[in-house]
């Protein structure tokens, strides 16, 4: 199975999101081919609790504005997850970023190359 269009799509607009509210180590994980709900996992670092908010404020606008609203949004202390069906968005702080290891967890998956983080890379951010 392959990622939809509009995933891909949506997907981009919210890593563009996050880049512009300095969001770090930006990793979008294919899942098309496993047996889950969502076809990506966007996984992004925020450098405190305010910058989690922050970001995942402005993932929600930027995502508004192109006619998308998630499904559900939780929150704790240090960590959001906004839940767009096909595209789950996790925005962690430096700490439980590292103790939740998502990236590891589906290490064995393909990364879908980012535009912003590409971008930001030649602006040297």
């Amino acid at each position: 199975m392959t990622i939809s269009s509009k995933t891909r799509e949506i997907t981009q607009v919210a890593a563009h999101a996050i880049i512009e509210k300095i969001g770090t180590d930006l990793i979008a994980i294919d899942l098309s081919d496993q047996l889950v709900l969502s076809e990506v996992f966007l996984i992004a670092t925020g450098q405190n609790s305010a910058q989690v908010d922050s970001i995942a404020d402005e993932v929600e606008r930027k995502l508004q504005a192109i006619g998308e609203k998630p499904a559900r949004r939780e929150k704790g202390a240090e960590w959001i997850l906004l839940d767009y069906s096909d595209l789950v968005v996790h925005i962690q702080s430096v700490e439980l970023r590292k103790y939740y290891m998502l990236d590891r967890l589906w290490n064995d998956c393909p990364t879908i190359e980012l535009d912003a983080v590409k971008e930001a890379a030649l602006n040297g951010r």
